[in-house]
């Protein structure tokens, strides 16, 4: 009995040397090992220092086997399980590995992914790309800010530049001062009332397009420009410069003053500049004009350039040696030179008249403002800075407009009037009794239209054929309306012979 009890029970143990592991034992290692279940979990989901059994607990009361496991290599199910799952094969306080695992990493590498660290193998490049990703952050916020500036720079540059180009009229600004008792007063505060002057000195650059008379002042062209108070119309009244006016006294350029005057309307100009024509204006039509304007033939030729030239309609064909004008008849666009002969043009169109050649004048205006209008060039301002340095450059205003941001806000509120609300016209006139060859006003017409914008109310302007039948017919008494002259009707609206931006001069 005691040798089959030695037998079974083995060698005997030694104190000083740890028994070995059963057979049972180790077949519940080599099973945990292909399940891949860690050595230190309990069935329960516990840990326990000790070797914990296999498996979990049976269920439905079933007995747990007991039985030693054959040795062998592990199922293939297990092993694929394995590879899938990514764990290895030894676990926390389990026995050591004697080897590494086919396919699995070993030293700091290894050690890292068990722990969800990053490799030491990637670490630099991940490192790398940050510092590129930060490296190319500063590069770009620092161009952007470079940008900036820059833009900045050019912006201020060119506004300095355009405001220096403009010149303030102060000598007119003290003469109107002067007078400002007897200035008609504003009656509506929002309109503004702008007098347009072309000057036409032979001086300087001018001297080509005519005789100077020791470089006079001159105006062959005066507009008065009437800006509604809700910028939703504007109109521009053409001053003939034969006109048969009053003039006051105005001061001169030799520190005297002149004799009040009946004469032509040009004269004032040229006695007393830009005060004396403003001084006329008012008290020939009653209207306080606000600001004013002198534009010289090279700016005008200049805006003419900035916006690729106007196209107009000629339905004969064009030779003035005076205004270096040769044009043929027919559709074309005309540069800024070309457009100076045109507007400027009188013996050699028409009949010879100052009258047509402030119709054309006014159609031409009409076609650059269409032009402006319709290109967006009063929107956008890469177009816009040409035809401003244009006109800045010989531009002269009163100190109310002698600044770049003072012009744009004039320009803004006009860009947003329908071309067919921009309308053009000359002053009702008349050959004058004792001379024909000059002009004077047809009461109670002029009056009219002058109380009409003094008070900024609406008036209507219609080709110079339409508005002769109209009349013709209203003579007649066939106006083509029912007579009824019991009711009464709102006052209408005056009309006069002119145009307006929208029109096409081919089709007229």
């Amino acid at each position: 009995m005691d040798a089959d009890v030695t037998d079974s029970a083995g060698p005997p143990s030694d104190p000083d040397r740890p028994a070995e592991d059963k057979p049972q034992d180790r077949s519940r290692d080599r099973s945990r090992e292909e399940s891949g279940q860690p050595e230190d979990e309990t069935p329960g989901g516990t840990t326990s220092e000790g070797p914990s059994p296999e498996g979990p607990a049976p269920k439905d009361g079933a007995p747990q086997d007991d039985a030693p496991q054959e040795e062998g290599p592990a199922a293939p199910e297990a092993d694929e399980a394995a590879a899938e799952t990514g764990e290895g094969d030894s676990t926390e306080g389990g026995p050591a590995e004697s080897g590494p695992k086919a396919g699995s990493e070993s030293g700091p590498k290894a050690a890292a992914d068990a722990d969800g660290v990053q490799t030491w193998a990637d670490r630099p490049k991940d490192g790398i790309v940050a510092a590129r990703k930060s490296h190319w952050l500063r590069w770009t916020a620092l161009a952007a800010s470079f940008l900036v500036l820059v833009a900045a720079g050019v912006g201020w540059w060119m506004y300095k530049k355009l405001d220096g180009n403009i010149t303030t009229d102060t000598s007119a600004a003290a003469e109107l001062k002067a007078y400002e008792k007897e200035r008609p007063a504003p009656v509506v505060m929002d309109a503004q009332n702008i007098l347009l002057i072309g000057s036409d000195s032979r001086a300087g650059d001018n001297r080509k397009y005519g005789r100077d008379d020791g470089g006079s002042q001159r105006s062959d062209t005066t507009i008065l420009l009437h800006l509604a108070a809700d910028r939703k119309s504007a109109t521009a009244v053409s001053i003939p410069r034969d006109l048969m006016v009053e003039i006051p006294s105005c001061s001169t350029g030799d520190d005297k003053k002149s004799r009040e005057q009946f004469t032509q309307f040009n004269t004032a100009f040229e006695l007393g500049g830009t005060a004396c024509t403003i001084r006329t204006v008012e008290r020939m039509t009653g209207i306080r004009i606000d600001h004013h304007m002198v534009v010289d033939f090279n700016g005008f030729k200049g805006m003419v350039d900035a916006v690729d030239g106007v196209e107009i309609c000629l339905k004969e064909p064009i030779d003035d040696k005076d205004a270096h004008l040769e044009l043929p008849a027919g559709r074309q666009t005309l540069n800024g030179e070309e457009a100076l002969g045109y507007v400027r043009a009188r013996k050699s169109l028409g009949n010879g008249s100052d009258t047509e050649r402030m119709e054309r004048q006014q159609q031409f205006l009409g076609a650059l403002v269409n032009k402006m209008q319709s290109n967006g060039v009063l929107l956008n301002p890469t177009r816009l800075y040409p035809v401003l340095d244009a006109a800045t450059k010989s531009l002269t205003t009163d100190p109310g407009l002698d600044s770049l941001r003072d012009l744009y806000d004039l320009v803004r509120g006009m860009r947003d009037v329908p071309t067919e609300q921009v309308q053009f016209l000359t002053v009702p006139r008349q050959p004058y009794r004792n001379n024909p060859n000059r002009d004077e006003l047809v009461e109670p017409d002029a009056g009219d239209l002058f109380k009409q914008l003094r008070e900024d109310k609406p008036v209507a302007v219609v080709p110079a054929d339409e508005l002769e039948e109209a009349e013709r017919d209203k003579e007649s008494g066939q106006d083509g309306k029912p007579d009824d002259a019991g009711s009464e009707s709102p006052t209408p609206t005056p009309t006069y012979s002119g145009s307006s931006a929208a029109d096409d001069l081919c089709k007229q």
